[in-house]
């Protein structure tokens, strides 16, 4: 049985140093592409490229995973910006939205990672708070939360029980895109994971599956790439 690609949407940056080097660079945390190997999927990066190949590209994956990252611009969904608001990405906000309408239209299994899972209710045309308390512990370092989930959901079945899990965000889910469910809570009610039901596996988590040791939601992902 061949395995199956998964593919990561990755960042752009203006800076980055490794070694003697100091570039521009596309480039992804190393937790994403070791979940999807833990998980029994080969990874594939996925750098920011023109809108219009996005279908071209899904059509090459197995499945497809939006990575966490900056925040979405405000005017993607219709909003002001907020002075907390992050600095845009444009490109990447482009390049993202373009993969996530060409793998729901195609059926392919898709996994929102926190501004995945954030751009995913955008897309269907949801909106976001765009700052909130207590879910990131200080700038550039991840905390940990329950989330429960909601019986009877994708998640839900993933994982049945109350489960910690690492986070680290600022915004979160507002009004629900269309057709798009909640299917796991905070504490404080915030949205922690939407799917659409009905048909192809779609779904978002806010936290980062990627920082910790649990493979289920990725195990999942797999799986339904699979087949």
């Amino acid at each position: 049985m061949s395995v199956p690609l998964i593919g990561i949407s990755t960042y752009l940056e203006s800076s980055a140093r490794w070694g003697v080097w100091d570039l521009p660079a596309a480039l992804l945390p190393a937790g994403y592409p070791h979940l999807v190997r833990a998980a029994g999927g080969l990874a594939a990066m996925i750098p920011p490229d023109d809108p219009a190949r996005a279908d071209a590209v899904v059509a090459r994956l197995d499945a497809l995973v939006i990575a966490g990252g900056p925040d979405v611009e405000p005017a993607r969904y219709g909003a002001e910006r907020e002075p907390r608001t992050g600095p845009a990405a444009q490109e990447r906000d482009a390049w993202e939205l373009a993969l996530i309408r060409a793998a729901l239209a195609s059926g392919t299994p898709l996994l929102g990672i926190c501004r995945g899972m954030q751009l995913l209710n955008v897309a269907l045309g949801g909106t976001l708070v765009q700052h909130m308390e207590g879910h990131r512990e200080s700038l550039g370092v991840f905390g940990e939360h329950t989330v429960k989930p909601v019986p009877g959901t994708l998640y839900g079945r993933i994982a049945p029980e109350e489960t910690p899990v690492p986070t680290y965000h600022h915004q979160s889910v507002d009004r629900l895109g269309t057709g798009l469910v909640p299917s796991a809570h905070a504490a404080d009610g915030t949205v922690e994971a939407v799917e659409l039901p009905g048909g192809a596996w779609v779904l978002g988590v806010q936290w980062h599956p990627e920082m910790g040791e649990d493979v289920r939601v990725m195990a999942s992902l797999v799986a339904a790439a699979t087949g």
